[in-house]
């Protein structure tokens, strides 16, 4: 398991588990797309690396105020 991950703190920086998860997903996507890492590999996964970039602040995210907007005036879907 990726140590970083084992605390709360990495949490806490994006304010959230599902931030957390979201920035990675996307990040992820990226490099498998073939974005260059923003840190030295030095032998990681690519999940690895995304975790690295977040620990040392190299990357975050960053949500469209826009979009909360437009979702704010969707209502939610219930389950019958």
């Amino acid at each position: 398991m990726i140590d970083a991950l084992k605390s709360d703190e990495i949490v806490d920086k994006l304010g959230g588990r599902f931030k957390l998860t979201a920035l990675i997903q996307r990040r992820l996507v990226e490099i498998i797309d073939g974005a260059r890492p923003l840190v030295d590999r030095e032998g990681r996964s690519d999940i690895e690396l995304v975790i690295e970039e977040i620990v040392q602040n190299k990357i975050t995210l960053e949500i469209d105020p826009a979009a909360i907007k437009t979702m704010q005036g969707t209502p939610a879907k219930r389950r019958a």
